[in-house]
């Protein structure tokens, strides 16, 4: 049986796991994309929502390729995530806490777990916006694109001396998931609508939000 005490530290994705900013971000997705019509805004949704917590410059290389089947530049990529960033920056910092997120940032830091964030979000963006929430104090570091999360669990694990099977990786996408058993970490998925189907059927632990969090790391 596994000891309560073996949880070490804890990795959270941010969009969908933090804050309820997931949404934001399918939307600009979609907005970014409405001029092509609704096929095209069809398969950008679908793509966006089975690949949750990828770059999306990644994103947009498949759409170009896959979708609009035309060259994407460096420079039309750039524009693309500027463009992305207008439409969705305001919302994400307006949004929402996924409930339970500040009680479970604050009962972790109680029990002297160390916090820390992977996200595909652009690294300078994902650090402004976790400063201008009043979040950075609760975490030890905040990694994001173009580092992938792989790389980032591995690279914290060594840093700090850490087992795999000491940290838990929290997130609400299949990326999540991934990312976890590549990296051997324990993996808690925060089940919405979306995925939920998938998470039943690779018998994932999961949970709604972060209200149980501390109990459920108490009893893992």
């Amino acid at each position: 049986m596994t000891s309560p005490q073996q949880i070490q530290a804890i990795v959270f994705d941010f969009d969908g796991v933090i804050l309820e900013s997931a949404e934001v971000k399918t939307d600009a997705f979609v907005e970014l994309y409405a001029a092509h019509g609704p096929s095209v805004v069809d398969q950008v949704r679908a793509h966006h929502l089975a690949n949750l917590g990828i770059s999306r410059f990644k994103k947009f290389a498949w759409i170009a390729e896959h979708v609009l089947r035309a060259p994407l530049s460096d420079a039309e990529s750039a524009a693309l995530g500027v463009r992305f960033s207008d439409l969705a920056l305001a919302k994400v910092l307006a949004a929402p806490f996924v409930p339970g997120a500040e009680a479970a940032l604050a009962a972790a830091a109680t029990r002297g777990l160390p916090m820390f964030v992977a996200s595909g979000t652009p690294v300078d963006e994902l650090r402004m916006i976790v400063e201008r929430r009043g979040l950075a104090g609760w975490f030890r570091e905040v990694h994001g694109a173009p580092r992938e999360k792989p790389e980032v669990l591995r690279d914290v694990m060594a840093r700090h001396a850490l087992a795999p099977e000491a940290v838990l990786f929290i997130g609400d996408g299949m990326s999540d998931y991934k990312a976890a058993r590549a990296a051997g970490t324990l993996f808690l998925a925060r089940d919405t609508p979306a995925l939920h189907d998938e998470w039943v059927a690779l018998g994932v632990r999961r949970e709604p939000d972060l209200a149980r969090l501390p109990e459920v790391i108490a009893a893992w």
